[in-house]
């Protein structure tokens, strides 16, 4: 009675436990909305395509002017800036220039309001990496795209464990319910001198192992309930439970060629266009920059005043000839880096070839194991009632139908299991194959 006892509330607890857990019903859909709206990971992406697009924004100023203004006060006896400020205030007179007052002036104060304006004109190096800024921002654009690709795909691999863990208690629920009927069967056989002890031990110790497999089941619920959650952003301590059960729908793979227009494969191109724009904007700095300039000055000896005003203007013609071999090394590490990125850009494409033929052979593979698992299934089911009956008359073992029952479970979960691999196998062949349009 006590083994019993033992027995019955270690089959209880695991169901108390998620019990107590707030059970939500939720379908695919939703996980997918949600992931794509709160995803953590998708909105760090986002942000660096932000910072893409602001940094090719700063290179506006190739062709967009710059414009200051300020506002200085000063004071000063100095002969050099007290006779240039009261020239600036037009305000020089004839006794200023007694030599006397020009070696030692009496204090002046000079309030300057400037306005400058600051053209470029042509700079070639500019306008290169400002194209090389462009292609830059496109390419984390797709790579934001792939990131969204990558992220449903991670969040249906992760909805299909929630289905496979629910799908996983049921079956040892079951299975548990049939062990507990076979120990009361065993027991009341025991009592009329029909079984041994050892087979009614033998019993326990299925109804034991069954109860101990379903509390793993269980947790395995929980952990893919809290991983759902993660992915949805969102931290409520709660069991989800899948609206649409673990079905498999064929869907052979009638091609294995890798798209040209695949996102992270243009990205990774436009990545290449960038480096080689970087490259052509070091040797671009080896020519002149041409820009114009002008301001407009108002000076007075009166704060925020202005009665004195003048302007300038004109064009620089600047070329640096040498400084100390820096853009020469500059121009030969964007020679390397842009080398670097077509070779990179060569590896992914052969790399990506090779995953696609290893899914697409998965994918087959998952087929026909899941037709083989199917046929176990069935076998293991027939066998099952046999054996079951003939106990029940009195003409099978008791290990006999223990073995039995534990084949059943088993070959039960290796098939949910094979139609997980299979729908997961079916969506990394179609995210592998997935285009940008």
């Amino acid at each position: 009675m006590k083994i019993k006892y033992k027995l019955m509330m270690l089959a209880l607890m695991p169901g108390l436990w998620i019990q107590a857990q707030q059970n939500v019903s939720i379908g695919k859909e939703e996980v997918l909305e949600r992931v794509q709206e709160n995803n953590s990971q998708l909105k760090i992406s986002q942000q660096e395509f932000l910072a893409a697009r602001a940094q090719y924004r700063q290179t506006n100023l190739v062709f967009l002017p710059n414009i200051s203004v300020s506002h200085t006060g000063m004071t000063t006896n100095n002969p050099l800036m007290a006779f240039g400020s009261k020239l600036n205030q037009e305000s020089v007179t004839q006794s200023d220039f007694d030599p006397a007052r020009l070696n030692d002036p009496d204090r002046i104060d000079n309030f300057a309001t400037k306005v400058e304006v600051q053209q470029p004109l042509i700079n070639l190096d500019g306008f290169w990496q400002r194209g090389a800024a462009k292609h830059k921002m496109e390419a984390t654009e797709l790579q934001n795209l792939r990131t969204g690709d990558a992220m449903e795909l991670e969040t249906e691999k992760a909805y299909m464990q929630l289905q496979l863990a629910h799908k996983t208690v049921t079956v040892l629920e079951q299975a548990l319910e049939t062990a507990q009927a076979n120990l009361r069967l065993a027991e009341s056989n025991f009592k009329q001198g029909y079984l041994q002890r050892s087979d009614v031990l033998a019993v326990e110790v299925r109804v034991t192992e069954v109860n101990n497999q379903l509390q793993y089941a269980r947790s395995n619920v929980k952990n893919a309930s809290d991983y759902l959650m993660f992915l949805m952003g969102d931290s409520i301590d709660v069991v989800l439970i899948p609206k649409d059960s673990l079905t498999v729908e064929m869907n052979p793979v009638t091609t294995s060629e890798l798209p040209g227009d695949r996102a992270d494969i243009i990205a990774m191109e436009l990545a290449a266009k960038a480096r080689k724009k970087m490259y052509t904007a070091s040797k671009m700095t080896f020519l002149p920059h041409l820009n114009a300039f002008g301001s407009y000055e108002l000076y007075d000896d009166e704060i925020f005043q202005g009665d004195a005003n003048g302007y300038m203007a004109g064009v620089a013609l600047t070329w640096d000839i040498f400084d100390g071999s820096k853009r020469i090394g500059k121009t030969q590490q964007s020679k390397a880096e842009f080398k670097q990125a077509e070779l990179e850009l060569e590896r992914h494409l052969q790399q990506s070839q090779m995953e696609l033929n290893r899914a697409t052979r998965a994918l087959q593979d998952a087929e026909n194991k899941l037709h083989l698992t199917q046929l176990v299934l069935e076998q293991s089911e027939e066998a099952l009632r046999i054996r079951n009956n003939r106990y029940e008359q009195g003409l099978e073992k008791t290990t006999d139908l223990l073995g039995a029952e534990t084949l059943f479970s088993e070959k039960q979960l290796e098939y949910y299991q094979t139609m997980y691999e299979y729908n997961y196998a079916l969506a990394y062949v179609e995210f592998l194959t997935e285009s940008s349009e």
